[in-house]
């Protein structure tokens, strides 16, 4: 009786049905959308200090504005994508982050250029700063449906039929891309910084939006198209079932009365903000195992060490 060796076992892993070329797209695609977000994560905050050098104020209110639109808006970003197609999320994901990048790009070149606006114009001043915050906003809100799109979706439905270790190899990878660009992207743009100046900086990340956003969606298209689980999962998605709630307005119940009927279109303030998506988020959050070490994660975040 022969035994074959383990190694072949171990290093012969079967290959993915589709072609392998479209994995290295969808990695670099990956790549450039998570670079121009952790460049901007990291020079808003320089540009911020430098604009107000006296104090810490306008980075402070920066980073309010993006963790707090990201809580508030996060939840219907979410419904947001798994509701419309796969390729109006893509485009919409797409020119909302990199054009955001490029409006705040161009208000902070405003606000570098014109360091005296804040005691000239006030007015002028505080228009500029308040669309670089929206601007941040609707950044960090594409981002996240990009984030959405890619690792919760595409990544799993690419996976399904496939090898098992497929998935975990493509998470992965696509994890040390996003780690790879949150270390490497803050030193570029410190030497940008510093051999150059904080407006070269912000010009650079303008220009940089606007030619890696055609390479995104021409990454991330080839993707699509070469990938028929994607389409057929799309179509699934796309595909709008009878509400549930008009089948049952539909129906009249054997003990129907106008008065009744009254009170159940009467509905409590109560039951309206417990609809409400971010409500309904965190309680569904709060009905997780993982609640515990998750708040303890987040009260980590309110130290130093952030």
């Amino acid at each position: 009786m022969t035994k074959e060796p383990l190694l072949d076992h171990e290093t012969s892993s079967p290959q993915p049905s589709f072609p392998s070329h479209l994995t290295k797209y969808l990695y670099s695609g990956h790549f450039l959308a998570r670079w121009g977000a952790r460049m901007w994560d990291f020079s808003v905050a320089l540009y911020m200090i430098n604009i107000w050098p006296d104090s810490l104020l306008l980075a402070a209110i920066y980073g309010v504005v993006e963790n707090a639109s990201t809580a508030l808006f996060g939840p219907i970003i979410g419904k947001w994508v798994d509701r419309l197609s796969y390729v109006k999320v893509l485009r919409l994901w797409l020119v909302t982050q990199n054009f955001s990048f490029i409006v705040a790009g161009g208000t902070v070149l405003g606000l570098l250029a014109y360091p005296d606006l804040k005691s000239t114009s006030v007015e002028a001043f505080v228009l500029l700063v308040l669309v670089t915050n929206v601007s941040g906003a609707v950044g960090v809100l594409s981002t996240l449906a990009g984030a959405i799109l890619i690792e919760r979706e595409w990544v799993v439905v690419m996976s399904e039929g496939q090898d098992p270790t497929l998935l975990t190899r493509m998470n992965s990878v696509i994890r040390r891309i996003d780690l790879i660009c949150k270390l490497f992207a803050p030193v570029v743009s410190g030497f940008i910084i510093s051999f150059g100046s904080l407006k070269a900086s912000a010009m650079t990340l303008a220009v940089l939006s606007t030619i890696s956003v055609w390479l995104e969606y021409w990454f991330f298209m080839s993707v699509y198209q070469g990938i028929p689980a994607l389409a057929e999962r799309n179509r699934q998605r796309t595909r709008k079932p009878f509400p549930a709630e008009l089948t049952e307005s539909l129906s009249v119940p054997d003990d129907y009365h106008p008065a009744n009927a009254e009170k159940s279109q009467k509905r409590s303030l109560g039951e309206k903000i417990a609809n409400l998506p971010l409500v309904s988020a965190w309680r569904v959050y709060f009905e997780q195992e993982v609640v515990l070490p998750g708040i303890a994660l987040a009260l980590l975040y309110f130290t130093v060490l952030r």
